[in-house]
């Protein structure tokens, strides 16, 4: 059976962002808001929306059970410190919480993902099972002969 660890990342959450398209819609604020405090433009991508959430599913599933305060960590990244003169060293800056928090909530309200007590959140059975079953698209569709001794 195909897991989740026997594909490219990048291939598996392109295709569970597609899957999840079907499930729910991204609000309607989220075209405006960043991504966090350290980037200066909202997300370009039509479905960034789904992307994020299918590599939150991912990380969920791999790190969980998982916070927000951790996922946001990981979201991050290097903030400038003066923009105009480029005398300050870049400082760290975490990800959007709002964006993470939201998504995390549709997840829970699709029976992917649940929230353990005080330990954050972790994937379900079904969850699981829709990562698994992806990973096993993803590997079919995939052409690669060094991929092909774990068909």
């Amino acid at each position: 059976m195909t897991t989740l660890y026997d594909v490219p990342a990048e291939a598996l959450i392109e295709a569970l962002a597609d899957d999840l398209e079907d499930r729910f819609d991204r609000p309607d604020w989220a075209e405006f808001t960043k991504t966090g405090a350290q980037r200066e433009l909202p997300p370009e991508q039509e479905n960034f929306w789904h992307i994020r959430a299918a590599s939150l599913l991912r990380k969920v599933a791999m790190n969980g059970p998982i916070g927000v305060e951790r996922l946001s960590t990981e979201y991050g990244g290097g903030k400038k410190g003066s923009t105009r003169y480029r005398v300050a060293p870049t400082h760290r800056a975490d990800g959007s919480k709002k964006i993470i928090r939201t998504i995390l909530q549709q997840l829970e309200s699709e029976g992917l993902v649940q929230s353990s007590e005080a330990r954050g959140r972790e994937i379900t059975a079904e969850g699981r099972s829709l990562l698994d079953d992806t990973a096993g698209e993803v590997l079919a569709d995939l052409d690669r002969p060094e991929l092909e001794r774990y068909a």
